[in-house]
């Protein structure tokens, strides 16, 4: 009878994730179903913090400084003490396009204490912006490609719903084998944790956001504390979408096909090493938390095929039940990413590798190695 009910509750977890978890794996509902407003004549200011980034950011700014959009959009990049040809690449692109004067490039000043490289650069990229008095800010990274109607499409979407911040989830490369096998995952398990229905919803306390694509009012911005309340946050974009909503802000997040990053994950490390960066914060640096995760991971994903080798007719059934279920649930990222349903059954080896990032990831903060992002480390544990 125990065998049974521990083989039953799989099932429940899937159909629970299904039927009451806000919708997140209907991919479908995650798109802004509004007419894109090209002439809607705002002033957008988008920051781009750049850190050693002259392989993609001249892609990103020329994007930003080629939208097909009514109103201004300027771009700051603030060069987080890069090593590389980072500003040459910056100014090159805008010239290239006859775009120099809508473009300011900016030195990050030295990084003090308790605060992050990326949120330090947005934050001076924020003072900069003020002066051009915009009426939204658009928080993007150096690898993000906007298409011509982006940042048209993210105006009407605050102007229409009266969205306060709104954010796209972009769309990852699947080039690769590591990218195809991993990535839409990774995006599976973003939207199970911040489902974009209760992430809307100013009833539910849910909120988060996609740090690739925030557009953001700048007086919400500063009603919410401005960056310096989340200054010391590695999961900067969640944190802002939770002080934004905490400030009585209305937030929208969803999917979309008109940004995507050109960042490559070619292998199997390099995807760990994105997971690891971040997983350990994300569970408040608690092991006991830790240990849940893990056991969840194993109830929900490993467990049902592991059911099929009981032996036993019922546990069997509930384990392909339970398989189906998850199958049916990934099932609709997958064709968003133009690849098989079929790797669905995969989903179970998927959360294996998410689980040993995970751990991986907890290893890293008790070594003192936490967050490692481009040579700095900053998730460390406090000192007593």
């Amino acid at each position: 009878m125990i065998v049974y009910t521990l083989a039953a509750v799989p099932v429940l977890i899937w159909l629970y994730l299904l039927l009451a978890h806000g919708g997140f794996w209907l991919v479908s509902r995650h798109f802004a179903r509004l007419p894109v407003n090209l002439a809607l004549a705002r002033k957008v200011v988008a920051i781009i913090p750049a850190r050693n980034e002259a392989a993609v950011i001249a892609d990103a700014v020329r994007s930003l400084l080629q939208q097909d959009f009514g109103g201004q959009v300027h771009v700051i990049v603030v060069d987080d003490a890069s090593t590389d040809a980072t500003d040459g690449a910056v100014a090159q692109a805008a010239a290239g396009i006859g775009a120099s004067a809508r473009l300011t490039v900016m030195r990050a000043a030295p990084l003090p204490p308790g605060w992050s490289g990326k949120l330090w650069a947005m934050s001076q990229g924020v003072i900069a912006a003020a002066a051009l008095v915009p009426d939204y800010l658009l928080f993007t990274d150096a690898d993000i490609h906007h298409e011509p109607d982006n940042v048209a499409a993210l105006v009407t979407l605050a102007e229409a719903q009266h969205r306060d911040l709104v954010s796209y989830m972009v769309k990852l490369p699947v080039s690769s084998r590591a990218e195809r096998s991993l990535i839409p995952a990774f995006v599976f398990f973003f939207l199970k944790l911040y489902p974009p229905a209760w992430i809307a919803s100013a009833d539910a306390r849910t909120a988060g956001a996609a740090g690739g694509c925030i557009l953001i009012r700048p007086e919400v911005l500063e009603r919410a504390g401005g960056l310096r309340t989340i200054r010391s946050q590695i999961i900067d974009d969640c944190a802002l979408a939770r002080a934004v909503k905490a400030a009585g802000g209305s937030i929208w997040l969803g999917l979309t096909r008109s940004a995507r990053s050109t960042r490559p994950y070619g292998s199997l490390a390099d995807i760990g090493r994105m997971i690891s960066r971040t997983a350990f914060n994300q569970l408040h640096h608690s092991y006991a938390l830790l240990a849940a995760t893990i056991l969840g991971l194993f109830v929900t994903y490993l467990l049902p095929p592991l059911l099929l080798l009981s032996g036993h007719a019922l546990s069997i059934a509930l384990g392909a039940a339970a398989w189906v279920l998850m199958g049916i649930a990934y099932a609709p990222l997958l064709r968003f990413y133009e690849l098989s349903p079929l790797r669905g059954l995969c989903l179970p080896v998927i959360a294996l590798f998410y689980a040993a990032a995970t751990v991986h990831s907890a290893v890293q903060y008790r070594l003192g190695r936490g967050g490692n992002w481009k040579g700095r480390v900053q998730d460390t544990r406090p000192r007593r």
